[in-house]
């Protein structure tokens, strides 16, 4: 039986922080967030990732209980296969969100990701998926983007950093939709409000727990209302300034299981 610790949730973020670089969840992460279950407390995936890209994610980590996904838009429960909760961005608000942002930064590429636990990702001619191991359906018009509901829209600029477009985006969009930076080449609209904070509060709370049993990992931007509302708030060593200046903590890197080493830490064996 692990030792008892002040943590009875443990919220990780995916690419860049419990994954390596190839998609894979180290033996040594695997090991530690076993040792967390044996304690009894519960560990939470909080990714940008929507529920159908995750799905196989969850299966290597033998999870069958909650994911929160799609930035917070969407809460998936792995064991019944379906979402228990998940919200939209209105598609016309997207489109004025990016004719506004368009007007001041020039062409952006853009792709999406549907509703839905069979929703698809969809990217515009132009735009380059940043994880080139994850499907995408390519077609033929921006207005193709639009067939079906989504949860978020992903922006590319063709030589803009993710830091220029995101704080333009944000500047010109925020009565619109939430503007998050999730990963290199991955600036990303939302629905407004929305953030993994206001996911992972809602999953917590069909746990029954709360923010003060809650310590997070992660590695970019968009974590950081999940660090605010965590009572702690673990950057990786990779990670970007922004989360890295209002971390709590800073471990080693995803490529050296830095979730592992704290993890370690707080739950050792008894």
């Amino acid at each position: 039986m692990a030792a008892s610790t002040a943590y009875s949730l443990i919220a990780t973020d995916l690419d860049g922080t419990l994954l390596r670089a190839d998609d894979t969840v180290s033996d040594r992460s695997l090991a530690a967030l076993a040792r967390v279950a044996e304690s009894g407390a519960r560990h939470l995936v909080v990714t940008g990732r929507p529920a159908p890209r995750v799905r196989s994610l969850l299966d290597e980590l033998g999870s069958t209980g909650l994911a929160v996904c799609g930035q917070g838009a969407q809460v998936y429960d792995a064991g019944a296969d379906r979402l228990l909760w998940s919200v939209t961005l209105d598609r016309e608000l997207a489109e004025t969100a990016l004719g506004k942002i368009e007007a001041e930064v020039g062409q952006v590429y853009a792709a999406v990701d549907q509703d839905g636990i069979e929703g698809l990702t969809l990217i515009e001619p132009g735009y380059l998926m940043p994880h080139p191991t994850l499907p995408a359906v390519r077609v033929g018009r921006r207005d193709d983007l639009w067939c079906e509901p989504i949860s978020k829209v992903l922006l590319r600029h063709p030589y803009l950093s993710d830091d220029e477009l995101a704080v333009t985006a944000r500047a010109v969009v925020s009565s619109l939709a939430t503007v998050t930076m999730s990963g290199p080449g991955t600036v990303e609209l939302q629905p407004c409000g929305v953030t993994k904070a206001t996911g992972l509060a809602l999953a917590a709370r069909h746990l029954g727990l709360g923010p003060e049993v809650t310590i997070a990992f992660g590695d970019m931007p968009n974590d950081i209302p999940m660090f605010d509302w965590a009572a702690r708030g673990v950057a990786m060593a990779n990670a970007h300034p922004e989360l890295r200046g209002v971390a709590d903590e800073v471990t080693l890197s995803n490529e050296d299981d830095g979730v592992a080493v704290v993890l370690e830490r707080l739950f050792r064996a008894a």
